[in-house]
């Protein structure tokens, strides 16, 4: 998903002025206009060293800044104030994301030490910003006014969400509540920053590793071979090394027939994070929770889930619960139904050695679906990655792009890179103008956070009637290649590509005047649109023949393998939807919680709500409260519901392409107009109505994943 610096709320970044108090800049790449293609950032040159005097300088140069605004003799205007805050230089707003970028991408002990030190630094700067008494005086002037004044609709939207901010950041506060704000602050953002270093370290630390080929049974070759691969790596030759990260425990968990080191690894993996040493998150994410609800109220909201979606398309928790029970009592049959499948194809399997009436367990709920797939639809997940190297996906997603919007992606060797498997393309569009640079991160490494995000290291805005052109990223955990085959990529990180580059494309094709309310910058539950919308091409049989070729033979996918995959979409959605629900739920139960009624015991709080929903005991939520890296140290508190509401939206949405054909210009151009150029320039679900119509009915999610039938 795209970065959200969190801690720096509402911090407004200004025009670079020249370094303060003589401060030297010699050599420090962040002190003056990059001298690479297209002014991306200068990656070769950029060490970590660089960063702490760039954040002091870009910090002292936008508080010189304020002070000039403050300052001023004239009354404010929008001009001179809004726009003022809005627009101009980037000395803070460069390093920031550059930093920030690499230390989830591609971070190290130094820059992890950095990070610890700058964050409340940059929290307090925050604060000294939308606590200044003198500019808010300011902007609530230009706001009172905004009825008389003739603004466009963009500067309205931009007048709009300037105040809030404001307000939002404690503005109006009393002197006593705004310093206790302050404090709140700083601890939220080293809190942040901690859990986040605690689940990276957590990840790396485990490795099951397998000495006996026996143990290897029912892994498939590619597997097997990566995890020689990664034995070696590490210095154990002749052994096979399993992780935490996806493109390894995943299939592991799937196709694994020793029982054992299936429990192992899951466990592993469902206890990160929670083994009471200096890598522990409970105390740090039950503070979390507690500061945020003190946070809430000092600034007159119920809870901090209401302070949050305040700025949503939801709005209220009270909707969020409404849709996430909606759906929890259509999912709760299938999945019990589920279980029963897959409970009594157990009995089947059951190893006389052990006994019968084993009980279905959570480590074995993959591999016994896995079993079930192939039995009922003859479809074997391995079968399918042959056909969908990392390659031809992205060259049909580059095909697909080009029919839809007319898009063209030239590959630039001469654009610096992060880390050496970084690729770098130009964007452009059909008659050759240039729309931006994306940057494609694509493998695992003990430097990279877990999961798939796109981000931004600039964004499309306007300076002195000049287009200033996006830089966008997006960065993933594939399977890398192993032996002599290419990265062979499953369904599932299939439509992750497809789903991240969506959201690059909102960051791409944004077309607005105000960098703040440019591409990704929309609510949270309306941001996964883009994105979610695009996984719907991936398994679509006329595009899959356009992509999906076998990366020896270079044969197009089999129309009978295609009827698989679409005979078995509906397949373990009870499990998939369930798993979802409950993390969006618990994230919810943390949320809604008062100062005083957050909890002690999080292990028994997660307990608690797990129960009261009756989740069964043979799926956990997919992230448990110690490892929920989206809602404690990447910006979707009380927002991980986001992604089942856009979903809403995009089933809805792509009900358009099937009706007028799946490359229909005409909707392209209408989606293009008005969902990914606008960003944030007016409200989403005015923005989403331009487009169908109306507004989106839930049917046809309920249809896609076979619960309408359940309601």
């Amino acid at each position: 998903m795209r970065l959200t610096l969190t801690f720096l709320a509402s911090t407004f970044i200004l025009t670079a002025l020249g370094p303060a108090n003589g401060q030297t800049t010699v050599n420090n790449p962040f002190f003056s206009a990059y001298n690479t293609p297209f002014g991306v950032p200068a990656f070769d040159k950029i060490k970590p060293e660089h960063f702490e005097p760039a954040f002091d300088e870009g910090i002292k140069q936008q508080m010189a800044d304020i002070t000039k605004i403050t300052s001023q003799k004239t009354a404010p205007t929008f001009a001179n104030t809004i726009e003022a805050l809005e627009t101009g230089g980037d000395l803070l707003s460069r390093v920031s994301t550059v930093f920030f970028n690499l230390n989830n991408a591609n971070t190290s002990e130094a820059l992890q030490k950095i990070a610890q030190s700058v964050a409340p630094k940059l929290a307090k700067n925050g604060d000294d910003i939308s606590l200044n008494p003198a500019l808010f005086k300011r902007v609530k002037t230009v706001y009172d006014q905004r009825n008389k004044l003739k603004l466009t609709g963009e500067q309205q939207r931009l007048l709009e969400k300037t105040y809030r901010n404001f307000v939002r950041g404690g503005a109006a506060l009393t002197a006593e509540k705004q310093n206790r704000l302050r404090k709140i602050n700083e601890e939220l953002s080293v809190l942040t920053i901690k859990f986040g270093q605690n689940l990276l370290a957590e990840n790396n630390a485990y490795a099951l590793v397998i000495e006996k080929p026996e143990d290897l049974s029912g892994l498939p070759a590619s597997l097997v071979s990566a995890a020689a691969d990664e034995a070696k790596k590490r210095n154990l030759p002749g052994k096979w090394v399993f992780t935490l990260q996806n493109p390894s425990i995943m299939p592991f968990l799937h196709y694994a027939d020793n029982r054992a080191l299936r429990e192992q690894i899951l466990k592993a993996y469902l206890e990160r994070g929670n083994h009471d040493d200096a890598r522990d998150n409970k105390a740090v994410m039950a503070q979390m929770v507690t500061l945020r609800a003190e946070k809430a109220q000092l600034l007159g909201y119920e809870n901090h889930a209401a302070y949050v979606l305040e700025e949503s398309m939801a709005s209220t928790p009270a909707k969020v619960s409404e849709l996430l029970n909606q759906l929890w009592a259509a999912t709760v049959p299938v999945t019990r139904q589920e279980a029963a499948e897959l409970q009594a194809m157990m009995d089947k399997d059951a190893d006389p050695r052990r006994g019968k009436n084993e009980k279905l367990a959570s480590w074995d709920w993959r591999y016994y679906a896995e079993k079930l797939r192939k039995q009922k639809y003859a479809l074997d997940a391995e079968q399918l990655k042959p056909y969908f190297s990392l390659e031809n996906v992205r060259e049909g997603i580059f095909m697909l792009t080009n029919r839809l919007y007319g898009l063209r992606f030239e590959r630039r060797a001469d654009l610096p890179v992060y880390q050496e498997d970084v690729q770098g393309y130009e964007v452009k569009e059909a008659d050759g103008r240039h729309i931006g640079i994306l940057y494609m991160d694509f493998h695992p490494r003990a430097s990279k956070r877990g999961g798939a995000w796109m981000t931004s290291f600039r964004r499309q805005e306007v300076e002195n009637g000049r287009k200033i052109s996006p830089v966008v990223s997006i960065v993933c955990n594939f399977s890398r290649p192993s032996g002599d085959a290419p990265a062979l990529l499953s369904l599932d990180e299939t439509r992750t590509f497809f789903h991240e580059f969506g959201h690059a494309l909102h960051g791409l094709l944004s077309n607005v005047t105000y960098g703040s309310l440019s591409g990704t910058s929309v609510p949270r539950d309306f941001v996964e649109l883009p994105s979610q919308i695009m996984e719907n091409w991936s398994t679509e049989a006329q595009m899959m023949k356009l992509y999906a070729k076998h990366y020896k033979t270079g044969e197009v996918i089999p129309d009978a393998l295609i009827e698989k995959i679409n005979k078995s979409s509906l397949f373990n959605q009870g499990f998939e939807t369930t798993e979802y629900l409950a993390a969006s739920l618990l994230d919810m139960d943390y949320h809604t919680l008062k100062p005083d009624q957050t909890p002690t015991d999080v292990l028994a709080f997660e307990k608690k709500s797990m129960d009261k929903i009756g989740l069964i005991e043979q799926i956990p939520p997919r992230y448990r409260s110690t490892y929920f890296q989206h809602i404690f140290a990447g910006g979707y508190s009380a927002g991980y519901y986001s992604y089942i509401w856009s979903a809403v939206l995009d089933a809805d949405a792509f009900e358009v392409f099937k009706l007028k054909g799946l490359f229909d210009p005409q909707s392209a151009q209408s989606f293009r107009k008005n969902v990914l150029e606008k960003g944030g320039t007016e409200e989403p679900m005015t923005l989403y109505k331009k487009f169908r119509g109306a507004e989106p009915d839930i049917k046809p999610l309920l249809r896609r994943r076979g619960l309408l039938k359940a309601l």
